[in-house]
This record gives C-alpha cells, structure tokens and sequence, in this order.
C-alpha cells in the first residue's frame, strides 16, 4: 500500500512538472522545474512565482495546475471575494505585478505642478474618503502612473520623508494581476483592489488582457449589484 502511494505522489509531481513551462530558468527561486514542483507540492512556494505561467500562451497549463492543486488540497478552493466596507461581492481580486508592492493605478491628477517620475505625492482619489501617498512610476501626457505607499502616518518623524501635495485626482486606471476567473476585453467587473485602504469594491472596464494581467479603466466606487447577505 505504501508503494502505490509513493507512485502516486510521484505520478501526481510529474503530472504538475510538465504542466509547468519547463524554462529551468530559476526566477521562481529554484534551478529546475521539477525542485519548483517539490516544493509546490510541500506548500513552500506559490505557483505565481513562476512568471511564465502569467502569460497568455501559457494560460491552459495555469488552469490546469490550479485544478490539479485544488484537487490534491494543496491550494484551498477560490473563496468569494468580498468588500469589507460595502460587503459587496467583487468578481475579482487584483493583485500588484510581480516583485511590486501594490496594483499600478493611473491618475488624473487636478494640479498644474510639474510631477516626474520618482516624486512622492500626497493626493486624495476623487470619490475617496482616505488620504493616499503613492511613489510616481512614470508621467506622461498630463497622466501619471503610481504605487501606493500607503497613508504615511509617520510624516512628522521621518524628516527624510518629502512628499508633494497635489490634492484631488481622478482614478483612471488599474492593472495588476488577476486572482480569479480571468474576465474578457469589454467586459465590465467589479474588482478589490489587493493594496485599497478600505476594503472596497470598485467598477470598471477590462481594456487589456495578457494571461493574468489585465488594465481595467472606467473606474468607479459606485457598484451596482446588492451586498451580500450573511
């Protein structure tokens, strides 16, 4: 009997490595594919680590290996995604692209200082409550792209800590990773920001999709679908 329970565990690893894009290329952190497929299989690693499988020509094989994980309780089931604040139910969650903190968000921003990239701002998004401080990736065309840094509570104690206030922006914007069922070009969702503040659910327009990874722009706070009920 513990023989045939070895050959399946066996069967079960080999089954996920050639799922796997079969690169050995080590950006997951490990030499090879099949050391990858250990420690998946022993929960030391996530199968986002592997960069490959957010692309498109490889969306099948993630599918796949996100069945099979399941399957062999190695990942839980997809939970239902819902806003702490509204108790909404967000079709998906988007998560920051690899090796950043949070999901990139494109601004409108109301001010004419001049902004460029590496500048620190203080700004809050129109139809938003909290106060928002993001570090600018790029500016360009009257539009910047940001990561959140978070609230910055610490401001009068961090004398290095030099910020601009730029007031009111416009939320244009997102793109990060999606966790969920990968939504179609037109297609309108309701999503969780991974990084917002309040837990909230926005809106908006998927307008490009690469495997994962998705822009979705149209943004609104306002959603049109009941909360959730316990």
């Amino acid at each position: 009997m513990a023989q045939k329970k070895d050959d399946q565990t066996k069967l079960d690893s080999s089954r996920i490595t050639d799922l796997l894009p079969g690169y050995n290329c080590g950006i997951c952190g490990y030499a090879r594919c099949d050391e990858f497929t250990g420690a998946l299989i022993k929960k030391w690693t996530q199968l986002e680590k592997c960069r490959f499988l957010l692309q498109e020509i490889f969306e099948e094989n993630r599918e796949e290996l996100e069945e099979l994980l399941i399957e062999e309780k190695i990942i839980p089931e997809e939970e239902k995604i819902i806003g702490l604040l509204d108790g909404y139910e967000a079709d998906i969650r988007l998560d920051p692209l690899p090796d950043e903190k949070s999901c990139r968000e494109v601004l409108f921003p109301f001010t004419r200082a001049e902004l460029k990239e590496g500048d620190t701002i203080k700004y809050r998004p129109l139809g938003c409550p909290i106060i928002h401080f993001a570090k600018i990736l790029s500016s360009e065309n009257g539009l910047i792209t940001v990561h959140i840094i978070g609230p910055c509570h610490r401001l009068d104690q961090d004398a290095e800590f030099e910020y601009l206030d730029i007031g009111l922006c416009m939320v244009g914007g997102f793109e990060g990773i999606v966790q969920g069922k990968v939504p179609d070009v037109g297609e309108t969702v309701r999503f969780l920001p991974g990084h917002c503040m309040m837990q909230k659910v926005h809106s908006g327009v998927v307008v490009q999709v690469e495997g994962r990874r998705i822009i979705i722009e149209g943004i609104d706070l306002k959603v049109w679908a009941p909360p959730i009920k316990g």
